[in-house]
């Protein structure tokens, strides 16, 4: 296994609210997803890259699959997490941890978006 994240979902309950959260964050663009199944799954996924090492992933709307704070960490890279955090609260968010030395390792922030998910960003700086 070379990277063991092929990819991510972040689970929501509004949306639209939380596109602009997250795009506001990070100030870039989620583009649409189809849905191949027809299922009525809508889905809005981030920037990605997949020649380059690391994941994408989606917003995702779907019954049955609620947001809310649960078992797993999304830790979303950053060049300095401390300026997306600058933009959390404005954004509709809250901080949980703010930007934290964590030696060797960089650097983290932990935040809460607008539908409850807590996820991390990281940097080396």
């Amino acid at each position: 296994m070379k990277n063991p994240i092929a990819w991510f979902e972040i689970y929501v309950n509004d949306l639209d609210r939380a596109k602009k959260f997250y795009q506001t964050v990070f100030e870039i663009t989620l583009e649409r997803l189809t849905d191949p199944s027809d299922s009525g799954v809508e889905m809005w996924s981030f920037p990605a890259n997949f020649e380059q090492y690391g994941s994408s992933g989606a917003l995702v709307k779907m019954e049955g699959f609620a947001a809310g704070i649960g078992g797993t960490m999304i830790y979303f890279s950053c060049d300095d997490c401390a300026v997306e955090e600058s933009r959390v609260v404005n954004a509709g968010g809250s901080i949980q941890q703010s930007k934290l030395d964590i030696g060797e390792f960089g650097f983290c922030t932990l935040a809460v978006d607008t539908e409850g998910n807590m996820f991390g960003m990281h940097s080396e700086k």
